[in-house]
Formats: C-alpha cells, sequence, structure tokens
C-alpha cells in the first residue's frame, strides 16, 4: 500500500522533513520525504495501512515549530521505492 502526501503550511526549516523521517523509519515505512520549491513538502510513503495511517495523522500534527494548513493524500498504485528504506531527498 502506498500513500502520496503534499503538506502546505509552515513546514520547511522547522524539522518537518527530519521528523517526518524519523516517524516513518519508527512505523517501518519505506519511500522518501523532501522540500518543493513552492515552500510545501512532499513525501511517499508505502508500508502496512496501520502505519500509514499513523504517518498522516503525524503529517497532520508535524514537529513543534510546524503551522499545517493542509495536507494532501493520494493513493498511489505504482510506486517504485526500496522496499526497505525511508530517505530524505533533496528539494526539488
Amino acid at each position: 500500500m502506498a500513500k502520496h502526501l503534499r503538506i502546505i503550511g509552515i513546514v520547511q526549516g522547522v524539522g518537518y522533513r527530519a521528523g517526518f523521517d524519523a516517524q516513518a523509519r519508527s512505523l517501518g515505512l519505506a519511500g522518501w520525504v523532501r522540500n518543493r520549491r513552492d515552500g510545501s513538502v512532499e513525501a511517499m510513503v508505502c508500508g502496512e495501512h496501520h502505519a500509514l495511517e499513523k504517518i498522516i495523522t503525524w503529517a497532520h500534527r508535524g514537529p513543534m515549530m510546524a503551522r499545517v494548513d493542509q495536507v494532501n493524500v493520494e493513493e498511489v498504485d505504482d510506486v517504485v521505492v526500496d522496499s526497505d528504506r525511508f530517505d530524505i531527498r533533496a528539494t526539488e
């Protein structure tokens, strides 16, 4: 199961990617997270349904310094990610 997330708000420069990475790893998820040039954060996460629900819940909250205004979540069918790792990618 895979989800594509776009997180909008004050989510850059506040530790959002590092926090998302830590949460995803603790939940056993694979995928990646990165900043977008428009100021949002984007993530692709793959794993068990319950773990995906937990990371989505965390995404709405984020780290203490973040202000999350919106989280867009899309289910993804054809995803290619390294099935046993999670990465922080460069800004795109």
